[in-house]
């Protein structure tokens, strides 16, 4: 077993055993301690402090380079969880996540003001693209803002971001197509980002990185590094492994599967084609950066792709 695959499977292990021992206490009596039940808890911790520790020593170790790829999206998009604002961005460096980002399809409204300059950030010299939805994957409008009790959920067709092409940031060889798992309901509630936390993330987490990432599709572009792309739209792919795809090129659709809580793309960049070993590289994209949070931007239709 890899020396960076075996933290993950540790802390899975000794999770699924703290679970046993909770629910075996609910029928027997314990012949120790009661604290020795967290004993598995604490040992899951440590395992994946080590490894967080030892993803920050392997990056500090073999520093590199932002790779410039293109923006995976066309149309007007707002960030979330980017490695402009911290690294890691989404808190931890497993799976390949240290310098992922997630975004968002916004309506055309957002950050426009009337007579004034938008303040968006543009890209491809062409800004007013479409996000990719059409009238069968859903509304093109305004995305949904979030809610503390009603409704508890949204279908994800109500999202703009819902079926919006996702591009091959470079020329690449397909290494990994996920496509079978479910588009959920949205999660932009209180009680549903609360079951989401306290629930399906742990659920989906001991369930390893393909169940937190849901659908999604992985490239190879060369030299070392791999482009990741999660939450993919439910039988949307439209590559296959081995098919090579030049940049620009429409490779799946925007979806909701996986640890998500509402449509979004996550993207990242890899040395590894396994999610569960992989380490972060980070990005830049051509004509836009590294958006900060809540920072939107627009991406002119890609040349060559069909959007």
């Amino acid at each position: 077993m890899s020396a960076r695959k075996w933290p993950g499977v540790a802390q899975r292990v000794l999770l699924l055993c703290f679970l046993a021992l909770v629910l075996i206490g609910l029928f027997v009596e314990y012949p120790f301690p009661w604290w020795g039940v967290l004993l598995p808890l604490v040992l899951a911790w440590l395992a994946a402090f080590a490894d967080g520790r030892a993803a920050s020593r392997d990056i500090g170790a073999a520093p590199r380079e932002p790779v410039e790829v293109l923006p995976p999206v066309a149309g007007r998009w707002s960030a979330l969880n980017s490695p402009a604002d911290r690294v890691p961005s989404h808190g931890i460096h497993a799976f390949g996540q240290t310098y992922a980002i997630d975004i968002v399809a916004e309506g055309p409204g957002k950050g426009a003001e009337a007579g004034g300059d938008t303040g968006d950030t543009e890209a491809g010299g062409q800004t007013g693209g479409a996000t990719g939805s059409t009238e069968a994957d859903g509304p093109a409008g305004e995305r949904p803002g979030f809610t503390w009790l009603w409704p508890p959920a949204r279908s994800p067709r109500a999202f703009p971001a819902f079926g919006a092409p996702l591009l091959a940031v470079a020329d690449a060889t397909v290494v990994a197509v996920t496509d079978t798992q479910r588009d959920h309901l949205s999660r932009t509630s209180l009680p549903g980002l609360a079951y989401l936390l306290l629930v399906e993330g742990d659920m989906r987490a001991l369930a390893g990185a393909h169940r937190v990432f849901g659908n999604h599709v992985v490239l190879d572009l060369g030299d070392g590094t791999y482009a990741a792309y999660a939450h993919v739209r439910r039988g949307s792919s439209l590559v296959r492994v081995g098919d090579r795809v030049r940049a620009g090129e429409p490779i799946a659709r925007c979806g909701n599967s996986g640890n998500s809580s509402e449509p979004h793309v996550h993207f990242q960049l890899m040395d590894s084609p396994r999610l569960d070993v992989a380490r972060g590289i980070p990005f830049t994209w051509e004509g836009v950066g590294v958006p900060a949070n809540g920072e939107t931007f627009l991406v002119g239709p890609a040349v060559g792709g069909d959007c």
